[in-house]
């Protein structure tokens, strides 16, 4: 461990050693245009969130800024988004997310419990991440270092994100903007033997930008088998071809584990060790013109994922399941504005999920091996926006659109989704419908072959189902405050579970589930240097009632002041009301457990 502190250290310095003539380079012009450069005024950014957002289509949004990430000393994405409203994260340890079992995971009012398989879209850029075979997102591979921005969006997203995006977080990665150069470096330690590190740097020179990020962070953990280590490498480098075309390619590196320390007092059914490897790789070719603008995204997400040390509490004995997966695709993308107001957003998206699976039981138990399959998505998509000009500054925007999914291996479906906005300069209202699916992944395969002797029953399931509807009201008092109330409803059903008895095992679609709630937040900037927040989210209907990782109440709120130019106070809190934990795979949610509020 030690060896690997001093291989980071050595790194910084190399970093830093040739990241100094750049630096010296932008201070001297720096210097040079103090003159005739007026200070900027700093406004103290606002805690805990950026804002929200509502789009052109009715969809609301939650934005997170590089700069609440900071404030918040956030060291992982659940970290960086555990005091949103509506937003509850579940952990082990202090540094690592364990990836196994019902472990590490973001849950959004409600959405997100389920294990294989998931309901919520993690993206880069735009491109899903996850553990291909599994389907569930993995948090470790999800690094907040990379982050200049993170989207939430709390509802399905069919024309944005299409399958298993009934809730979606988006990473938008850091870049280099300005010319010249830029360089960051952060260490950090604390209890129990955490040490973390990050270093940056950036350069941007005529048409060519670059963006690197190296970072390390290890602990031993608040308990016995509490370890856990993340190590991230990002890089990105951007050319512009003309004055409407660039070209860039991202790449994306992680290696990490988590220990599970098990339940408190029975360390004899921890779950073992996680480790993850994942590789990111997305080579993007945009165009920007006054009527048409968008994208081309080729994409490679390949990694491995290691179970080890996995104890079987019936034939007493420990097993690995090692698991390679490689996702890959494109993604293309065209807005359009042919007339006045009028906004025309296409494209199609060609997915490929793909993997296979080991599992190491010792003699004489058996061993498995579930070989390579592939799943295949095509999903275009068109949706219309028009502009409308009311009295005065007021406009209606009405938009609708519909996605068509093309699967290799189960029903196609049409997802629609409709919105209408009315705003002004300092109001949004908004309401917004849309229907999300989420197809079975390629889990109730590896399953079936694994452990449910090899039937092929999963070849009768039809894809899960959200259908959400939300309407709301932001309003601003002046320029001091920002505030607003959003109500919404999600209706699921075909929810896919696990049955063992009677035999044979399988899944079926046999769940339903419904959630009505309200959501609030206010931004108040009294001064210049002073900012507070306050959120919170009302579910006051929960089908099933015990509906897991749904708590009736989440509050939080914070302040960020400065004080001088160089000492800046950000203070938050956050309260979560009681609720229950469970995984939405088993029948009845198998083990369900109420876990008091704090």
């Amino acid at each position: 461990m030690m060896n690997k502190c001093i291989l980071n250290v050595i790194l910084v310095l190399f970093f830093i050693f040739f990241s100094i003539p750049g630096i010296a380079a932008e201070e001297k012009d720096a210097k040079e245009e103090a003159a005739v450069t007026m200070p900027e005024v700093v406004v103290v950014a606002s805690p805990i969130i950026e804002g929200n957002q509502v789009s052109d289509s009715g969809s609301q949004l939650t934005i997170v800024q590089q700069k609440q990430i900071s404030d918040l000393n956030a060291q992982d994405l659940p970290s960086a988004l555990r005091m949103i409203p509506g937003v509850v994260i579940s952990r082990y340890n202090q540094v690592g997310s364990f990836g196994g079992a019902d472990g590490g995971a973001i849950y959004i009012r409600g959405m997100g419990s389920s294990r294989p398989g998931a309901e919520i879209q993690m993206l880069v850029d735009g491109i899903p991440k996850f553990a291909g075979v599994w389907t569930h997102p993995l948090m470790d591979i999800m690094s907040v270092d990379i982050a200049d921005s993170i989207e939430v969006y709390k509802g399905a997203q069919p024309i944005l994100f299409g399958n298993m995006s009934m809730g979606a977080v988006n990473i938008i990665t850091k870049r280099q903007k300005d010319d010249g150069f830029s360089s960051h470096l952060m260490i950090g330690g604390g209890s129990y033997n955490t040490f973390v590190e990050t270093l940056e740097h950036g350069g941007k020179i005529n048409d060519v930008d670059y963006y690197l990020v190296q970072s390390f962070k290890q602990s031993s953990g608040h308990r016995e088998n509490a370890d856990g280590e993340l190590q991230d490498y990002f890089a990105r480098i951007g050319y512009r071809l003309t004055g409407e075309w660039s070209i860039a390619l991202t790449a994306n590196v992680t290696h990490n584990f988590a220990d599970d320390p098990g339940p408190l007092g029975m360390p004899q059914e921890r779950k073992g060790t996680f480790k993850t490897e994942d590789n990111l790789n997305i080579i993007t070719l945009s165009h920007n013109y006054d009527k048409i603008k968008g994208y081309l995204k080729m994409y490679w997400d390949n990694g491995k994922m290691s179970w080890v040390d996995q104890f079987d509490l019936v034939h007493l004995f420990h097993y690995n399941t090692i698991t390679w997966f490689d996702n890959y695709g494109i993604r293309d993308r065209e807005i359009v504005n042919l007339w006045p107001g009028g906004t025309i957003t296409s494209g199609a998206d060609f997915d490929f999920m793909s993997g296979t699976v080991e599992v190491d039981n010792p003699a004489p138990i058996p061993s498995g091996n579930f070989p390579r399959e592939t799943f295949r998505i095509i999903s275009p998509y068109i949706a219309v926006s028009q502009e409308v000009e009311l009295i005065q500054s007021w406009k209606l925007i009405p938009s609708a659109g519909i996605r068509y999914y093309n699967h290799s291996d189960f029903d196609q479906r049409f997802t629609p989704q409709t919105g209408l906005v009315l705003r002004d300069p300092s109001t949004d209202l908004h309401v917004f419908y849309s229907r999300g699916i989420n197809y079975p992944g390629l889990y109730v395969v590896a399953m079936s072959d694994l452990f449910f002797g090899g039937n092929t029953l999963w070849k009768d399931l039809n894809p899960e189902t959200v259908d959400h509807l939300e309407a709301g009201v932001a309003h601003s008092f002046g320029s001091k405050i920002r505030a607003d109330i959003t109500l919404f409803h999600d209706k699921g059903s075909n929810r896919i579970i696990m049955i063992f008895a009677p035999g044979p095992p399988t899944f079926e679609n046999i769940s339903n589930f419904e959630t009505r709630g309200m959501e609030a937040t206010v931004t108040w900037q009294p001064i210049r240097d002073l900012s507070l927040f306050a959120g919170g989210t009302w579910l006051y209907e929960r089908s099933p009632y015990n509906l897991p990782y749904a708590p009736e109440w989440t509050a939080s709120a914070g302040g960020n002041f400065k004080l001088f130019n160089h000492l800046t106070i950000s203070l938050d809190t956050s309260y979560q009301d009681w609720q229950y934990v469970a995984n939405n795979r088993n029948l009845n949610y198998g083990s369900i457990v109420r876990i008091d509020g704090f």
